[in-house]
């Protein structure tokens, strides 16, 4: 049995106007349990091949795939869609499998409304697509399979089957690592630059609950992590037999666990192993012995959640910091050397101009390499999406809208035009300063001024149309009435 995965085309991705394109670790890990269980796949990343849907048609037509898996998350659902219309459209007999954050939570709508899709896959992928595929190999019943949503057929008016939950995966280091070598590596980049990347993610779950934030929503809130020599292992396999010189580790907080950063960074000296890294981390749970050392063992740069300058905004976003620790942060990062990358969301639904304006000022204040000034955006599974939903606030249902970039909702003396506008004078604001273009520059080169124009380019030109009539019951699975 042939199963191909497919990443969709993401042209609304919030990484690629910074000039970031990096392989799927879902799909990477969900293909590596199949072809340790001797199942024949590959893999189709469409976004970073940029393929037209009529290329992803012939493609399926040379590979021949008895089932074909897509991922989506919530922005790119509408191309997932059309690339299972596509396929639907050129093998009918295809069996074609929906996986992903957006799906996960979203699968109802889905089922009832797209004929392209045979089965949905919620949860986390990994045992549950290789349980299905052993089930349609064998004829068996799928109602036996824990995490996932189908239609009965045999039933008249269609009724949607909703398997148990899976529990999630407790020992990730009985995982095999994620099956890169069938992803066009030569394709992926950061900041423009074609570089032999890896992602790597070493833990699932995270017990913090931010409002906005959908990885709890799907791994849980029990914070499930790799052991440390195990990550060190990966990293090795890469470096040898793939020849990778960056890596990115896409944890939602990488130093939470400040005893395994210790432990990992320790042991990449101990190995002699040599290559940058890039990370994610809480302002408080840094120190400047911590960053020291993950400095000394190859970080290059950290992303922090700034997201507001308003101890009461933080404090409805149940971020659970403080102002002054993320200052202090910021301080010691630039005190050891190591670059920053602060994000911050602004266009809450308390918030107002004056609030976006204290919040945009500090992230300058702050001195980080670079800033993201994201719109607040409730994603399907999140506490954030059910009180919007819930208040009838959400201003746009056109799922590729759903980008950080275009305005969702409107805030107590904003609309979404003045959001936009906020948002692009705080991009320029931060980016077109004569003193940060020479230092950065000094530091980075070309490289900034190419994600510099990137950035500057998505900010003028961005379109944000969409339905504006937005209610709880005229909605579509894509995101249209």
């Amino acid at each position: 049995m042939k199963i191909t995965f497919l990443n969709p085309p993401q042209p609304n991705s919030k990484y690629k106007f910074l000039g970031v394109v990096a392989p799927s670790l879902g799909i990477g890990y969900i293909a590596a349990v199949l072809e340790q269980n001797n199942y024949d796949v590959d893999v189709l990343d469409s976004s970073a091949l940029e393929l037209s849907y009529d290329e992803i048609g012939e493609e399926m037509l040379k590979r021949n795939p008895d089932i074909v898996s897509i991922s989506a998350l919530t922005p790119t659902i509408g191309a997932a869609l059309d690339a299972a219309d596509k396929i639907k459209n050129v093998k009918p007999d295809t069996i074609v499998v929906l996986g992903g954050y957006h799906p996960t939570f979203e699968y109802e709508n889905l089922l009832k409304e797209e004929e392209s899709i045979d089965v949905i896959v919620r949860g986390e992928g990994e045992y549950t697509m290789l349980e299905l595929v052993q089930k349609i190999e064998s004829g068996g019943d799928l109602k036996d399979v824990q995490g996932l949503a189908f239609i009965d057929d045999t039933s008249e008016d269609k009724t949607i089957i909703v398997t148990p939950d899976r529990p999630p995966i407790q020992d990730l280091d009985e995982l095999p690592f994620p099956a890169f070598h069938l992803f066009p590596m030569e394709k992926y980049k950061i900041l423009n630059i074609t570089t032999n990347v890896a992602t790597i993610i070493t833990t699932r779950g995270c017990p913090m609950q931010c409002s906005f934030c959908s990885s709890a929503a799907l791994h849980g809130k029990h914070l499930r992590r790799r052991s440390y020599e195990n990550v060190v292992d990966e990293i090795e396999m890469r470096l040898q037999e793939q020849n990778i010189d960056t890596i990115a580790f896409m944890d939602d907080t990488f130093t939470l666990d400040v005893k395994f950063v210790k432990n990992f960074c320790e042991e990449i000296k101990r190995r002699g192993l040599k290559f940058w890294w890039g990370c994610t981390s809480r302002v408080d749970t840094l120190s400047e012995e911590l960053l020291e050392m993950m400095k000394d063992a190859g970080c290059i740069t950290i992303f922090m959640g700034v997201e507001s300058a308003d101890q009461q905004m933080l404090d409805k976003m149940n971020k659970n910091i403080t102002v002054r620790k993320t200052m202090n942060a910021f301080k010691l990062a630039r005190k050891v050397g190591i670059r920053t990358i602060a994000s911050c969301v602004i266009g809450m639904p308390e918030d107002t101009r004056e609030s976006m304006k204290k919040t945009i000022d500090f992230v300058s204040s702050l001195k980080p390499n670079y800033a993201l000034f994201s719109l607040a955006t409730p994603y399907p599974g999140t506490r954030f999406y059910k009180e919007t939903f819930e208040k009838n606030l959400i201003k746009i249902r056109d799922w590729s809208k759903y980008t950080l970039i275009n305005p969702i909702l409107e805030t107590i003396d904003c609309s979404k035009d003045d959001l936009r506008s906020i948002q692009k004078k705080a991009f320029i604001k931060f980016y077109i300063r004569p003193g940060y273009l020479i230092s950065q520059t000094r530091q980075d080169g070309m490289v900034l001024v190419k994600t510099i124009f990137g950035v500057i380019r998505q900010m003028v030109s961005k379109k944000t149309n969409g339905n504006t009539d937005y209610n709880k019951t005229n909605v579509n699975a894509r995101g249209g009435k």
